[in-house]
């Protein structure tokens, strides 16, 4: 059994962090000691670091409960969580593509030679977005 703290320190989670999992239902409330402390179980360490990895890979609060209630079904195919994994990773090159974008277009405006903030592209850019050569 480990307390939140120890649970915290193994698996590299705050302990509010931790409270507000429980608190979504993705922990279940933990046993109790005779001092009213939280006392997890090696299952609640498995499933605590299940969600922070996931956390990690940038799944949602509701992809993961998702990928939870996957988890309790061992039998059943897995084509749900690759559905989900597939979205995320969908999700992961669109934002690798606008910030693409982002990068190119600071790159151009940031090689401005100017020798005053009147005629600077940085300043005019900002100040007009029509200014800009891709949508960001």
């Amino acid at each position: 059994m480990f307390s939140i703290g120890e649970l915290s320190r193994r698996c590299g989670v705050k302990i509010p962090t931790i409270r507000y999992y429980e608190q979504m239902g993705l922990i279940t409330a933990p046993e109790r000691s005779e001092g009213n402390q939280r006392r997890y179980s090696s299952d609640g360490l498995k499933r605590l670091s299940f969600i922070r990895h996931s956390r990690e890979l940038g799944f949602s609060i509701e992809d993961i409960r998702g990928l939870l209630e996957l988890s309790q079904h061992p039998e059943q195919p897995c084509r749900d969580a690759h559905k989900l994994a597939a979205q995320r990773l969908s999700d992961v090159r669109a934002r690798i593509a606008r910030l693409q974008r982002l990068e190119r277009e600071l790159k151009r405006i940031s090689d401005c030679d100017a020798d005053s903030i009147a005629h600077c592209a940085v300043i005019e850019t900002l100040a007009d977005h029509s200014l800009c050569e891709t949508e960001h």
